[in-house]
């Protein structure tokens, strides 16, 4: 296959994907000094660059339903991998945190810090259905993307996918421009939340999930050196709502549910001590930001291959 059909088989998602992890590339070269791990992230990188074209050429060229589906669906994982690569990358970079900032703000609006605010309705049933919807963030893009998947032809779940990736790209620049560790370590005590806001049945294993996704756990003494810097803005509030957009975009049936759960998560960003309102604020903006320039450069690579916006 020559270098331009090549060029031509990859999808929107791909074009972002491998854009991304070269801006990666770049800013591990910068800042070798910095990052210890700059060389194996390095090499990973272009790894990973090699298996998305490989991936794009043989669903193009083969067009079986497992390697077509292995190219839609890599990016999924895919982003989760991004994730922990920029916990390796963001305080090395960039090791001040901006906390005081974020929750200065959040009181000049609030005149109060809103985490200690909501905790007044704390109730065990409360932090629990809180605590479920806050996990079920992991899962709408499953969900929303397997509808997409079944129910329209291969190009609309491109621009959906391209959507969401593309979204969770965005946040992850905004980690390295504000990091912050969010309320649950400035404001309140992250050694106690068991005990202060006690759920029901799910609410310690939903905690620890997260904590083991952030690199911390209840048993480390310095959670708060260790911690992923990734409050500002708010990917939750921001990828929630790209979901529910899609959802009412495609007018999938359960569009509605996913608007009552994405209610519900976002709340409990500030009522389980995830986020300042601030973030939250900044995942709207930057929701607003993926839709505007996504469209622009999806459609600016589709005339390129010449398949139409």
């Amino acid at each position: 296959m020559s270098p331009s059909k090549l060029l031509r088989s990859l999808a929107p998602v791909d074009v972002v994907s491998i854009g991304f992890l070269l801006f990666l590339i770049v800013l591990n070269l910068v800042f070798h000094a910095q990052v210890e791990q700059w060389l194996t992230l390095v090499v990973v990188n272009l790894a990973v660059i090699a298996l998305v074209f490989t991936l794009a050429w043989l669903g193009e060229t083969r067009k079986t339903k497992l390697l077509i589906g292995l190219h839609r669906w890599y990016c999924y994982p895919f982003v989760i991998f991004v994730f922990k690569e920029i916990y390796l990358m963001v305080r090395p970079i960039h090791p001040v945190d901006y906390d005081q900032l974020l929750l200065s703000i959040d009181y000049a609006v609030f005149g109060v810090h809103p985490t200690q605010w909501i905790a007044q309705f704390a109730h065990p049933v409360l932090t629990e259905i809180l605590a479920i919807a806050y996990f079920s963030y992991y899962l709408l893009f499953i969900i929303v993307g397997v509808e997409l998947y079944r129910r329209f032809p291969i190009e609309e779940f491109d621009h959906g996918a391209f959507t969401i990736v593309y979204g969770f790209y965005l946040s992850y620049l905004g980690y390295f421009l504000l990091p912050a560790v969010g309320p649950r370590f400035t404001l309140h005590d992250f050694y106690t939340i068991n005990q202060e806001l006690p759920g029901l049945l799910f609410t310690p294993w939903i905690r620890d999930f997260v904590n083991a996704g952030e690199s911390v756990s209840f048993a480390m003494a310095d959670a708060y050196q260790r911690v992923q810097r990734d409050v500002f803005p708010s990917g939750h509030t921001q990828m929630t709502l790209i979901c529910v957009y899609l959802a009412y975009k495609y007018r999938l049936p359960m569009k509605h549910v996913v608007a009552g759960i994405a209610t519900l998560l976002i709340i409990a960003t500030v009522y389980h001590r995830y986020h300042y309102v601030v973030d939250l604020a900044g995942g709207i903006v930057f929701f607003l930001l993926t839709l505007w320039s996504g469209k622009r450069i999806q459609g600016a690579w589709e005339r390129w291959v010449g398949k139409g916006i």
